[in-house]
């Protein structure tokens, strides 16, 4: 098992490493450019995303898939990643980072346009789309797409499920002294309840879940925040230079060269906000929007709100804590955030705890309608229910094991989907262009886009 283990966290290292960030990135920043930066179209996306559009052909309301996308992209990427990536990459990586979500509004955007366009009626009503559609309908690569599905099929067991419930168990076992298996049995309930009602239940449950739990984290960081009111421009300042020169941060920052704030403040802003990984627009597919542009506009704004405002507020959080407090070091890593919201009195580390919690129980939901969809491309509807049941039983699995090798097999799992996704998004992005010309640049916009 060790022996398989290292394989995998040698895989995972190589996929993860310099070619796979400069690939994502280029994309990014490639898409920005070709689509003449839609990013420019960030408020008229928070409009359309509150809107109803019931008269559209689609499962859930725009907001609903937009809810159900960010349930599983803001997780324990956006606290524990942001640290880690402080930790190793030193302060600089907070600017790479937040550099990594706005260019990536612009791949979100495209991913979101060909899940709508690509889209299929299955015999139910329901509508499916996705990575593997557009590869199948849009570039005729079957063989493509099946390897994107199996890879989503097989992430939402890894990230998308026992490493999340592993969290929760852990976390609510060394805060509240619950056995794992008590707490295992507790989110299989939950679980069950949501995900047996379909993406419509799921929708649902988010769009409630993921405001509440979003808004109620980011007033802790503002909290913090003004409490480190004289560091906080301080901290601003140390970022943005320590990003381009590596003796600027100074202290307990030292080591951390310009390369290596890079490499750790884009990996985990792309780890954190899903871009390019192609898991957001299975869900997007579902909304009900009247064309391509309109729900491509609403999922821009998830790696909006994930990267560019949550992860950039807990990295100034981390940055000015250790500005204001000598006690904390840059080095506790994974532990950075807890010890910086233990500097609330009271309700700090209650606060961090339950944002852990509904982050990772939300993600459990986002995931599942990801490999439901994925294992529907495969066989049809005909295993739906039993890819459900697998998947609450392994909810419960990953609350009482030890997952070092889940953790490397699926971070293995999200870069093989990232791979065709990219190739998908590359190959299409002449459609990409066109629709977008069609829809949002043309001076002669269709009736239901006048309000762009």
């Amino acid at each position: 098992m060790e022996t398989i283990n290292d394989f995998f966290q040698l895989v995972s290292s190589f996929l993860w490493g310099w070619p796979m960030i400069i690939l994502l990135l280029g994309t990014h920043v490639f898409l920005t450019f070709r689509l003449r930066i839609p990013q420019r179209k960030l408020l008229t996306g928070i409009k359309l995303s509150v809107k109803r559009d019931n008269q559209a052909e689609g499962d859930v309301s725009q907001f609903g898939a937009l809810a159900t996308a960010l349930a599983a992209t803001i997780g324990t990427g956006n606290i524990v990643g942001v640290a880690t990536a402080v930790a190793l990459g030193g302060p600089g990586a907070v600017l790479w980072c937040w550099l990594t979500g706005i260019f990536g509004m612009s791949t979100k955007y495209a991913e979101g346009l060909l899940a709508v366009k690509y889209r299929v009626k299955a015999d139910n009503g329901q509508m499916y789309g996705g990575p593997m559609y557009a590869l199948e309908r849009g570039l005729n690569m079957h063989w493509l797409a099946i390897l994107f599905a199996v890879f989503t099929a097989l992430a939402s067991f890894g990230i998308g499920c026992t490493v999340q419930a592993n969290s929760i168990a852990l976390l609510a076992s060394e805060t509240f002294g619950i056995p794992t298996w008590g707490v295992g049995i507790f989110i299989c309930i939950l679980t069950a309840s949501v995900i047996l009602g379909g993406v419509r239940a799921i929708a649902r449950v988010c769009t409630v879940l993921v405001p509440f739990m979003a808004v109620l984290y980011v007033l802790g960081c503002i909290v913090i925040l003004c409490m480190n009111s004289a560091y906080v421009w301080p901290a601003l300042e140390l970022i943005v230079r320590s990003a381009f020169n590596p003796s600027a941060a100074g202290g307990g920052f030292v080591g951390a060269t310009v390369m290596m704030a890079a490499r750790y403040g884009i990996a985990r802003g792309l780890f954190s906000n899903e871009s390019g990984m192609g898991s957001a627009p299975i869900v997007a597919a579902a909304a009900k929007t009247r064309n391509p542009v309109r729900q491509a506009l609403v999922s821009s704004t998830g790696t909006f709100w994930d990267t560019v405002i949550i992860c950039a507020l807990t990295g100034m959080v981390l940055v000015s804590s250790i500005l204001a407090y000598p006690d904390i070091t840059y080095e506790d890593g994974a532990a950075l955030t807890k010890v910086a919201f233990s500097k609330i009195p009271y309700v700090g580390a209650p606060l961090l705890t339950f944002g852990i919690l509904t982050f990772a129980f939300s993600t459990i939901l986002g995931w599942s309608y990801y490999g439901e969809s994925a294992i529907n491309y495969i066989d049809g509807r005909h295993i739906n229910h039993f890819y459900r049941i697998l998947f609450i039983v392994a909810v419960f699995f990953g609350s009482i094991v030890n997952l070092d090798i889940i953790w490397n097999i699926a971070d293995c799992m999200n870069a093989l989907m990232a791979i065709p996704n990219l190739v998908c998004l590359l190959l299409l992005s002449k459609v990409v262009a066109q629709e977008t010309q069609k829809y949002l640049w043309s001076n002669r916009l269709d009736d239901d886009m006048e309000e762009l």
